[in-house]
């Protein structure tokens, strides 16, 4: 903020758009305005919402500048959320005003909300007294304000009664301050009884919390352990010291169990914060996390872009899950900025998972995080005894996909009354449809993957674009007619076997893309939950951290599925992802099973998981990213150019290439046609940045994106700091 030679104030103001740097605005006369502050300011022919910034604006004749139109009566965003959406662009080489752009997500939030019409109760009394009139005297016998609708309901009375008792003077009309979202949690509301393991590990966060400085702690045990418990006393500690806590949960739509478990120890559940949150929901959950109103929220990866004034602990459950990582727009991995915005505000953050990702280990393991362990299950209760079945020595029938000791385990658990889980990480009922006469296969028409089909809902899918078309009885290439086979398994066609096997079985799938959406899932886990299913067919969300008390036996249908990649990733990835997914039986401490079918049971994944050796995975998985200089002991960095031909994509990407620096320390390779080198009718070119761990990636990057020429047309660069996705 600057005055120039004749006293008019400018500032700088971040718009949420793809701006490189603030605009300078005068401030009219009469306006007050300080860094952070929201403000409404003319752009164009437009006005748009913006913050005032910390940046100098330079000397600009106050004259010459547009006058910043309003100032929203809202809280301003802190100096460190400020300082963190400047690191998030920086680091990620995002123009800030998109990242500020993820701060602003509410704007009917900016005003105050407006206040409730209410009635409050006089002196007067009414002129008769009936049994419906005294229910309401009653209730409002305290002197605090009601709203009529409110007031008519909890009396059981109709509104007629409260007009009548207001028109006689016993009400006066009042307005009443807009209820809270949520309630205020109470960390001595249901404290836990943890064991000595369970306490100890709370006692390390605790301190943690208490400390009131920068730390992160790997919160690492096996499924069952209770590392949700122990974490919620970290979130009492901040509570209790008058600060704000942030939750973070991978697809927080589906977690319906983990809010019952917080109301039960705090008497209230967390704010939540995510994609399918009503917008007025939305709203009002933002401005009252300004306010300080929200003291905890549950959310999804956006959550962490909340402007929190008093932030004091940053729990990210399953740090390890890919979910985290947004690849739109602002390319960000969600734990990754949870750490830098704990650095930034001096707080802890504490990183939970049964599976920590393997940059987290090595960060454990090299002091720059704590770590506590949970080794054990909560009460003793024993992880399910885990089997491999070698498909080629036990394959299932011809056209099937269930091979025998595997339905043979199924009907143990249906006799015993026991549920089972089969896991197969693909949703629909085929990955390809084709012809069996001319060969023709369903591809989409703006991407270069096949058509998945989804006998549910009568359609063939793409699950990358959307695309989606009815089913044909004929092959649209040569009109033959009901000679289109399905090729390979989704869940809706394990789903088909086992009703065959099992007619009398209460069976359910379980996968994101079912009719009825979030709703129908939450309803269904419940279900699960409840032990109204006996057999249940699944995809990854089944892996998520739910509680099936009667769930005994976990069958993995392809556990070979995820090793089918070049990713560097792919081994942590399906380690992660069995190891939670068979995490599901026993936790109630009955005998539990996992069975995985594999082609190859010497894998070294397969047998970290067979033997319970978690741990020689983990170190072999760290000595061959070492030996490759592989995050986390090296540096990568994506750069995909996208366009609407091949030879427009291809001629960028090359040029960018042509235009990388030389440096004896960092490697390009490619371009190369992505993977996935078609989405949503968009041609595809990567490159990939290698460099040593401390090597200035984001600096060398820079150079190589002003050194080439601009992207022409419809030519578009996206950059991808850390990828998780090599697709």
């Amino acid at each position: 903020m600057t005055t120039d030679s004749r006293s008019r104030r400018t500032v700088a103001v971040l718009v949420p758009m793809p701006a490189e740097r603030p605009y300078t605005y005068s401030v009219p006369d009469g306006m007050t305005v300080e860094p952070g502050s929201i403000v409404q300011a003319p752009l164009g022919p437009r006005q748009v919402a913006g913050v005032v910034w910390d940046a100098d604006p330079g000397q600009v004749d106050a004259r010459k500048l547009r006058p910043i139109s309003h100032v929203f009566d809202c809280p301003p965003l802190s100096h460190d959320m400020r300082r963190f959406i400047d690191w998030v662009a920086d680091y990620t080489l995002t123009p800030p005003g998109l990242a500020a752009r993820m701060a602003l997500r509410a704007p009917e939030a900016f005003d105050p909300e407006p206040w409730i019409e209410g009635l409050k109760k006089t002196d007067a009394g009414p002129d008769r007294m009936t049994e419906a009139r005294k229910r309401v005297l009653e209730l409002t016998a305290d002197g605090l304000a009601w709203t009529k609708s409110g007031l008519a309901h909890a009396a059981g009375v109709t509104a007629s009664v409260v007009d009548g008792l207001t028109k006689q003077g016993v009400f006066e009309h009042t307005l009443i301050p807009p209820r809270p979202v949520v309630a205020r949690p109470d960390p001595a509301y249901a404290p836990p009884a943890l064991s000595d393991s369970q306490a100890d590990a709370a006692a390390t966060l605790r301190a943690a919390v208490d400390k009131g400085d920068f730390s992160v702690t790997l919160l690492d045990g096996v499924t069952g352990s209770g590392k949700t418990e122990v974490y919620f006393e970290a979130v009492a500690a901040a509570i209790e010291a008058g600060r704000q806590a942030l939750i973070l949960i991978p697809e927080i739509a589906l977690t319906q169990a983990f809010l019952e478990r917080f109301q039960d120890r705090f008497g209230a559940k967390p704010a939540q914060w995510h994609s399918d949150l009503p917008p007025k929901m939305r709203e009002r959950v933002w401005r009252q996390v300004a306010e300080g109103q929200v003291r905890v929220v549950a959310g999804a990866r956006s959550a962490l872009f909340l402007p929190f004034n008093e932030l004091g602990l940053i729990v990210v459950d399953e740090e390890h899950d890919p979910a985290y990582k947004q690849e739109d727009r602002v390319y960000y991995n969600a734990r990754d900025m949870a750490v830098v915005r704990g650095n930034i505000g001096r707080f802890p953050v504490v990183l939970a998972s049964a599976t920590p990702s393997v940059e987290s280990r090595v960060n454990a393991e090299q002091g720059r995080y704590a770590r506590v362990d949970l080794p054990a299950r909560f009460s003793d209760a024993a992880l399910p005894d885990l089997a491999a079945i070698d498909m080629r020595r036990t394959p299932p029938a011809r056209g099937k996909f269930l091979s025998s000791p595997l339905i043979e385990a199924v009907r143990s658990n249906l006799e015993k009354g026991e549920q089972s889980l089969l896991f197969l990480n693909r949703r629909g009922y085929a990955p390809l449809t084709l012809c069996r006469v001319c060969g023709h296969r369903f591809q989409c028409p703006q991407c270069s993957s096949w058509l998945v089909e989804h006998r549910f809902r009568g359609q063939l899918m793409c699950h990358h674009c959307g695309h989606s078309e009815k089913r044909p009885a004929a092959c649209p290439e040569c009109g033959t007619l009901d000679h289109l086979a399905a090729c390979g398994p989704g869940v809706e066609r394990i789903a088909e076997e086992v009703v065959a096997e099992f007619p009398d079985a209460r069976t359910i799938v379980l996968s994101s893309d079912l009719i009825g959406g979030v709703r129908r899932l939450r309803l269904e886990l419940e279900a699960v939950a409840k032990g109204e299913a006996d057999i249940v067919i699944g995809t990854q969300l089944v892996a998520k951290g739910h509680n099936f008390p009667n769930m005994t036996l976990v069958g993995v249908v392809d556990a070979d599925l995820g090793l089918a990649n070049g990713d560097p990733r792919a081994a942590e990835r399906t380690y992660q992802l069995l190891s939670q997914v068979t995490g599901r039986a026993g936790r109630t401490g009955k005998a539990s099973r996992g069975l995985l079918q594999t082609y190859q049971p010497e894998h070294p994944v397969m047998q970290a998981i067979v033997s319970g050796d978690g741990e020689s995975f983990y170190r072999r998985e760290i000595a061959e990213r070492e030996r490759a200089h592989l995050p986390p002991f090296g540096r990568l960095a994506g750069i995909i150019v996208s366009g609407p031909t091949r030879g427009e994509a291809e001629s960028h990407a090359r040029a960018l290439r042509r235009a990388a620096p030389a440096s004896a320390d960092i490697h390009v390779l490619g371009p190369a046609e992505a993977p996935l080198a078609l989405v949503g009718g968009r041609h595809r070119f990567r490159l990939l940045v290698q460099g040593e761990r401390r090597t200035p990636v984001q600096q060398y990057i820079r150079d190589m994106l002003a050194a080439a020429p601009r992207p022409r047309g419809m030519v578009r660069v996206a950059v991808d700091i850390d990828p998780q996705s090599f697709l």
